[in-house]
């Protein structure tokens, strides 16, 4: 059974960084897509960054420059999404979702707040 994991969430003041990071367990087959999401209180899930299995990544516009999402290069389930120069509105829960032919796999969410 795939099961999808975040870490790496906390308490962090402006201006500093996180690393969360997403680990897949079980057996995948095929393609597959990594997408972290965020929601933040009183606020619609959004999108904020992207990966492949063949690396081809993209972030969200107004995160580029502060956002990167990689492929751990030393652990093939594990996705990393680096977030730098943290802001308040950049509070929310983070949550990571693997797209798979048969169907989507959501973790639980890791909280990120942002605050002095």
């Amino acid at each position: 059974q795939v099961q999808v994991v975040e870490s790496g969430g906390g308490v962090v003041q402006p201006g500093g960084s996180l690393r969360l990071s997403c680990v897949v367990s079980g057996t995948i087959h095929g393609d597959y897509v990594v997408t972290w999401y965020r929601q933040a209180p009183r606020k619609q899930r959004e999108l904020v960054a992207q990966i492949t299995n063949n690396g081809g990544a993209r972030v969200e516009n107004p995160l580029k420059g502060r956002f990167t999402i990689s492929n751990n290069k030393s652990d093939k389930n594990r996705v990393d999404l680096q977030m730098t120069n943290l802001r308040s509105d950049d509070t929310a829960v983070y949550y990571c979702n693997l797209h798979l032919e048969e169907g989507y796999h959501w973790g639980q969410g890791t909280q990120v707040t942002v605050a002095s």
